[in-house]
């Protein structure tokens, strides 16, 4: 593998970047990995470095970066919502790095994959769309959305621990009372404006898209409780958490970003 680290300009700033190749051959196809949230291009313990290595080794091309104001990037960190430049300006380095190229696909995590569907896309071939971010509060002790409720307390009643904890009396009741109040507001899709401008800005894009979801992670349970459950793009890794950290999800995540560059 081939390794270059190099900088792009980006609304007067410049994006720390990092592009691996195959060590022989011209690669045809290339990942253009986002990251979600204010991770650096290496992402939590080098994974995403790890994870490009693996694309690498499969032949293709792949190129990670730090939006503006995180990293080694220069500039202001907008959030994910303002990522769009940054996004075009990364995938024209890819082209222009790599002349070759006739398939790029596009792989977020978490707000990565929001700022893709909010930028429709963003002119790629091909989206690998991983637990989108649909929770508009910031505030991390607000409620978690029902829908992670919901699942968070199937999982627990599918515990015998868990039953055990409740019938001797180590659950504070106060609190179970709350989630369960929680769990019992209605669903309202309409009132969440991030989700919607993520489902119409997906709606503008034409290509292949692949829409992975964790099973064990709240992030992924409140997308899908304002999502289409019976959309055929969804796929679920049932035992991961956020960032397949656990090792058959790791190889899950491989063989669905493998199988989206071979289409």
């Amino acid at each position: 593998m081939i390794r270059r680290h190099f900088t792009i300009p980006c609304a007067g700033a410049q994006l720390a970047a990092t592009l691996d190749l195959p060590a022989s051959g011209a690669p045809t196809s290339a990942l253009l990995l986002v990251s979600g949230g204010n991770e650096i291009r290496a992402g939590a313990f080098a994974g995403q470095a790890r994870l490009a290595a693996r694309i690498t080794a499969a032949g293709h091309a792949v190129l990670r970066f730090d939006r503006r104001g995180v990293g080694d990037s220069s500039g202001e960190n907008a959030g994910f919502r303002h990522s769009a430049e940054d996004i075009a300006a990364a995938l024209a380095a890819l082209r222009a790095a790599v002349p070759g190229l006739c398939y790029i696909v596009a792989f977020g995590n978490c707000d990565g994959a929001s700022a893709l569907m909010l930028a429709g896309g963003a002119g790629v071939n091909a989206l690998v769309l991983a637990n989108p971010w649909t929770i508009e509060q910031e505030d991390e002790a607000a409620p978690a959305p029902p829908a992670a409720l919901r699942a968070h307390y199937r999982a627990r009643l599918a515990n015998p621990a868990a039953i055990r904890r409740l019938l001797t009396g180590q659950v504070a009741p106060m609190a179970l009372l709350r989630s369960l109040a929680a769990m019992a507001r209605p669903r309202a899709p309409s009132t969440n404006s991030l989700a919607a401008a993520m489902a119409e800005g997906l709606a503008r894009f034409t290509g292949p898209v692949r829409i992975l979801l964790a099973g064990r992670d709240r992030t992924a349970q409140a997308f899908l409780g304002l999502w289409n459950r019976k959309d055929q793009r969804l796929a679920h890794c049932p035992g991961a958490s956020h960032a397949f950290v656990e090792a058959e999800a790791r190889e899950w995540l491989l063989e669905q970003i493998l199988a989206a560059l071979a289409p």
